[in-house]
């Protein structure tokens, strides 16, 4: 009786399972939602993490590629309307008095 062994591989452990996929989902789904939110209030901060949660849903391998490409639209949204806000009145913040 012969016993032989078979060649271990040592390959890295990486995200791409349920699990890893659920988060990059949940990243795609929350940078969709900030974006959103952050259209009308707190662009200055909303912005930039939106952008960052796509960014980083999309590099993970998301199955909602859509919602994060949406996320990073609004977060860039985000920031155009923070510039035309500083270039109308100077300040970061909507008024409804005028």
């Amino acid at each position: 009786m012969e016993l032989t062994a078979e060649p271990r591989t040592t390959e890295p452990k990486t995200q791409a399972g349920p699990a890893g996929r659920r988060d990059a989902d949940g990243m795609a789904v929350a940078s969709f939602v900030l974006g959103l939110v952050g259209l009308l209030v707190m662009n200055v901060f909303l912005g930039p993490v939106s952008i960052v949660l796509a960014s980083v849903a999309l590099w993970r391998g998301t199955e909602r590629r859509g919602r994060a490409l949406l996320g990073l639209g609004l977060g860039v949204a985000d920031l155009v309307v923070l510039g035309a806000l500083i270039a109308a009145d100077g300040t970061m913040s909507w008024s409804m008095t005028g």
